[in-house]
């Protein structure tokens, strides 16, 4: 596949960070074999982070992201710790440039707990080794000695960021890690307005074809035809799979010893997490008056007058608080980076996103802990709905019941 072809979200995301005059650019630019970084010796020239994708053998297609240097004026200043968490949370292997003549600092020190705290995998490289005794310039497993003036270890160092990429996360399922083979799954999609026409949306095709690769039988109705589909179809379905639109029809159809969900919380448990967005749902009991409510849409489809995230969402809100709410938008790749003013965030199912950037906007949610919840879920909730439809996943019904 060409480098032109790899879309970004499916590159290794390796994050460079150090001290200003550590040779933070200067490594970057030795491990790219370009000059992407702006390197001078004047202290802190990269002040915003520099994204850009390539080809970096022998790891693959990746996106390099320079950042700003961690100890500028007011580093712990909590701008440019939120900014530095905000990389990290894009950041699948973490590159620390320390200067070896001045060794680890309390910043370096800092950046490492980050690292750990957020579970990325990271390496130190100490730059200058030319400037440094060789008895000092030891390598262990996660820290390597290099100059980059001199051009010295940089291999080495490359297939050591390499090893640290190769670390793959577990394929996870929608749904069929659920099932065997065989099973009846009953999937209820409206066919309303907002439908487009002529197709079925994303989550629903790939809900299908994930079923089918766990060799389970999938039946697809409208809402109108659960009821009678049940009654017809001779042997009890393994799950109902819901539009979260229709959850309050389809629970009332759908008896009780056959397990429901919804397309929205099967999303939540495969792109994020799903513990935090049944957490965040729970901040609709704590709201008052004026409080405001971030409502986030993944895409940017055409706004129709009966649209979910601008007249429905609220309404089914203030039905269920009672209280006089502000709500703001974002939609597409906007997502606020200070949000702190929001008592609630409510994001889409995101299938429009990819997993990273919906993994990113809950890990900046959390680090700010801000409750974030998502439309399925909060529909199911204010309907009285959510503990049925978590009935697939029982560690997580605990959440509700405590």
């Amino acid at each position: 596949m060409g480098m032109n072809q790899t879309p970004a979200s499916n590159r290794v995301h390796i994050g460079f960070f150090g001290r200003r005059n550590a040779g933070k650019s200067s490594i970057v630019n030795a491990v790219t074999g370009q000059s992407l970084a702006i390197v001078s010796p004047i202290k802190g020239t990269t002040t915003d982070p520099v994204y850009k994708t390539m080809e970096l053998l022998p790891v693959g297609p990746v996106m390099i992201i320079d950042t700003p240097g961690i100890d500028d004026e007011g580093f712990l200043g909590e701008l440019r710790v939120r900014k530095t968490k905000q990389v990290l949370n894009k950041t699948d292997v973490a590159v620390l440039v320390v200067d070896g003549t001045v060794g680890m600092t309390a910043v370096d020190e800092e950046m490492v707990e980050l690292f750990r705290a957020k579970e990325i995998p990271y390496i130190v490289v100490f730059n200058k080794a030319d400037l440094c005794s060789s008895d000092a310039c030891v390598d262990t497993d996660d820290c390597i000695w290099v100059s980059a003036s001199e051009g010295s270890k940089i291999y080495e160092l490359k297939e050591k960021i390499a090893k640290l990429a190769k670390v793959e996360a577990p394929e996870r399922k929608i749904v069929s890690d659920m099932l065997e083979p065989g099973d009846f799954v009953v999937l209820v999609v409206p066919i309303d307005s907002a439908a487009p026409k002529g197709r079925l949306i994303l989550p629903q095709q790939q809900t299908i074809r994930d079923i089918l690769d766990g060799d389970g039988v999938s039946i697809v109705v409208k809402d109108d035809g659960l009821k009678e589909t049940l009654e017809r179809l001779g042997r009890k379905p393994k799950m109902v799979i819901t539009d979260s639109q229709a959850f309050k029809q389809v629970s009332r159809d759908t008896p009780e010893d056959i397990m429901l969900t919804s397309f929205s919380i099967l999303f939540a448990r495969y792109k994020g997490d799903l513990p935090q967005t049944v957490e965040g749902v729970r901040a609709l009991d704590a709201l008052e008056d004026g409080d405001r409510i971030l409502i986030s849409e993944g895409c940017t489809h055409h706004r129709q007058c009966d649209d979910i995230g601008t007249v429905k969402l609220p309404g089914w809100i203030k039905a269920y608080t009672g209280k006089e709410l502000n709500y703001e938008w974002s939609s597409g790749t906007e997502f606020p980076e200070d949000l702190s003013p929001y008592k609630l965030i409510v994001h889409c199912g995101g299938c429009m996103l990819n997993e990273r950037e919906m993994k990113y906007r809950q890990k900046c949610a959390a680090d700010q802990n801000i409750p974030m919840t998502n439309y399925g879920i909060l529909i199911a909730y204010t309907q009285g709905i959510l503990k049925r439809s978590l009935q697939p996943f029982p560690d997580i019904l605990e959440i509700l019941t405590r």
